[in-house]
């Protein structure tokens, strides 16, 4: 990255604070494909001059594969620790690219203490383009075919369909649906902490199944905006050796190379 990212502990050195934190997440600052993501988005914020800062190395898990995995001791543990860290910097608004830290953060952290303000990084996205301080003009992707995946926890979990449809329109690309999108989705396959576990016996993967659905569109993208999502559709793509003729990527990496940042 050529633009420096400043976490809490500097913005509250200075006696400042950021316009919104932004969560990376476990697979965000770990997992090699999904960094990507993670640059991509903190480009776009950084192009536009939005204030963000990040926790850095004081950003744990929010415990959501322990607490899906059936864990909750486990669960409630991280989920305080952090707590702790983000009240200590008054934290207002949060915003992540994975909607397993965004329906945690949202929906779990409340009734442990922890009340912020918390969107998915198409929302945000959404938002910026709505008060005209991000433009999106979308002809490196004019007239391609995408298909969007919708994940599971922006989907059905929190009632978020648009704000990621909305910001691929403005692609001015071809957006095709899968039969099974919306409230009616199908899972990728990894929700659950399934992620990080052999599936069971079966006839067929359910990232198999899913990734099939995609590819009968013959899509040139298929978009989705989950780290988790993201690699089992890309796993999928790989299955049926295709990796070559369709990309697999998340919405703030579309934007990116749209902007060509």
């Amino acid at each position: 990255m050529d633009f420096n990212i400043k976490t809490m502990a500097e913005y509250a050195a200075e006696g400042k604070s950021p316009e919104v934190l932004f969560w990376v997440g476990c697979a965000g600052s770990f997992d090699d494909r999904a960094k990507k993501i993670t640059k991509a988005f903190c480009k776009i914020l950084n192009k536009i001059g939005v204030e963000f800062a990040v926790l850095g190395q004081e950003e744990s898990c929010t415990g959501d594969p322990a607490k899906r995995a059936g864990n909750e001791f486990v669960f409630q543990m991280m989920a305080l620790t952090n707590i702790e860290v983000l009240n200590a910097y008054e934290v207002k608004k949060i915003v992540t690219a994975c909607p397993h830290c965004f329906n945690t953060l949202k929906n779990e952290y409340p009734s442990l203490g922890g009340n912020f303000e918390v969107i998915h990084h198409t929302q945000f996205l959404r938002k910026l383009m709505e008060e005209g301080r991000l433009k999106i003009e979308g002809g490196a992707f004019k007239g391609k075919k995408i298909t969007f995946h919708d994940p599971c926890y922006l989907g059905r979990a929190n009632d978020e369909y648009e704000a990621p449809r909305i910001l691929l329109e403005k692609l001015d690309a071809e957006l095709v649906e899968m039969k099974r999108c919306k409230t009616n989705g199908l899972c990728c396959g990894a929700g659950g902490a399934q992620m990080f576990k052999e599936p069971e016996k079966g006839n067929k993967d359910i990232n198999i199944e899913r990734t099939e659905e995609a590819l009968s569109f013959e899509p040139k993208v298929i978009a989705t905006g989950c780290p988790f999502c993201n690699t089992m559709m890309t796993d999928g793509v790989k299955h049926f050796n295709k990796n070559e003729e369709v990309a697999v990527k998340d919405i703030a990496e579309l934007l990116a190379e749209a902007e060509d940042l």
